[in-house]
């Protein structure tokens, strides 16, 4: 009997690197209704909470990233790292994937480096338009590189690098269509427009405070903000809600009307945030955190800014430049349609599907 198609994903650490991971595996499973699939993750990260809650069995690697101050936690990495390699390659011993795939994350170096060495075919998915160093190294002997950005064949062999975007929520391709029901869902006036800050799900100290700063200034605007202001920060603004045209959300459980109701977006720029506002294609401020490996979310934001497909203002800059940037924007109702019209070329709403045809592929050939 010949038994089903077998995969395992590896991505985690954040929510950009194990949604995306969920949504491959998820239409692999749509697909191959019999195959079976294994994720690999970090030990105590939270791809072993988000993994089994999604349906899929998940193993954990004793890896974390390497610090890049001074840090006692760097003396451990060489011993995690080759407990590391040693566990991945009892898994894929005792697994047999036809592919792995990695989506970014701790875990995915090794389980790709120890995949790569054992001739399994491997796919690298690249959320951001500046590739990781982990990605650069194993790109050199993936099958394919996945990559939300083009031009990315400065980082990745081109004959092996593959244009597919990144995989998003699929509810949101009918965001145009739920206007009425996000103006309802959330109680605000259809005459007013409508913005929506995202900071994160932890949120933005930076961006939470701004909105603070200005909140006399949108209302003077007639402006109504709907403002996910992170777990993290949530008690202290939760007393706006009070206010007619502000409703605060430490977490948005209903993305799909949050976008549908905005006419305008300030948000961070991580890669799964910027697929989707692409999707999306409404006018958006992008406010990059500088926390993040390799500045990666500037990059990502100004990709997009140099398509004329965002404004972009940097976190020491916000002082000094947002309401002169802001505010014109606001009423200018050609600028910001210019601008939702050219995020929206930029959208790939079929990754997911692009991503598992790349798969297909590697798999036909074993």
């Amino acid at each position: 009997m010949k038994r089903g198609v077998r995969v395992i994903l590896s991505g985690g650490g954040t929510g950009g690197h194990i949604y995306p991971a969920i949504s491959i595996a998820n239409e692999i499973k749509e697909r191959y209704p019999d195959a079976e699939i294994l994720f690999v993750g970090a030990e105590d990260r939270m791809e072993m909470q988000k993994v089994p809650e999604a349906g899929y069995k998940i193993e954990g690697l004793w890896i974390s990233g390497f610090q890049r101050k001074l840090s006692f936690k760097n003396l451990l990495f060489p011993v995690k790292l080759m407990k590391s390699l040693w566990k991945a390659k009892k898994i894929l011993n005792r697994f047999k994937p036809d592919v792995v795939v990695g989506t970014g994350g701790f875990a995915s170096g090794p389980l790709l480096q120890m995949a790569n060495q054992n001739n399994i075919p491997t796919v690298v998915q690249e959320q951001n338009s500046l590739a990781g160093v982990t990605n650069k190294l194993l790109a050199k002997k993936a099958n394919v590189i996945c990559t939300a950005y083009p031009d990315m064949e400065r980082f990745f062999p081109a004959e092996k690098t593959v244009l597919t975007g990144n995989p998003v929520r699929q509810d949101l391709l009918s965001v145009p269509q739920k206007r009425e029901e996000a103006i309802s869902f959330f109680k605000l006036d259809p005459e007013k427009k409508i913005l929506l800050v995202l900071g994160g799900s932890l949120g933005a100290r930076k961006i939470n405070e701004l909105v603070h700063e200005n909140l006399v200034e949108f209302e003077r605007h007639n402006l109504q903000i709907i403002w996910q202001t992170g777990t993290l920060y949530f008690d202290e603004y939760r007393k706006y809600n009070e206010a007619g045209n502000v409703k605060t959300y430490a977490f948005m459980n209903r993305m799909d009307l949050a976008y549908a109701g905005a006419d305008v977006i300030i948000s961070r720029a991580g890669a799964g945030t910027v697929s989707e506002l692409c999707i999306v294609g409404k006018p958006v401020l992008f406010v990059p955190s500088p926390n993040v490996a390799e500045d990666h979310q500037t990059k990502n934001a100004l990709a997009l800014a140099q398509r004329d497909a965002a404004v972009v203002i940097s976190e020491k800059d916000l002082d000094k430049k947002f309401r002169e940037i802001f505010f014109p924007l606001l009423e200018s109702e050609d600028k910001l349609y210019e601008l939702g019209k050219n995020i929206q070329k930029m959208a790939k709403p079929y990754a997911t599907s692009n991503i598992v045809d790349e798969i297909e592929k590697l798999i036909g050939k074993k």
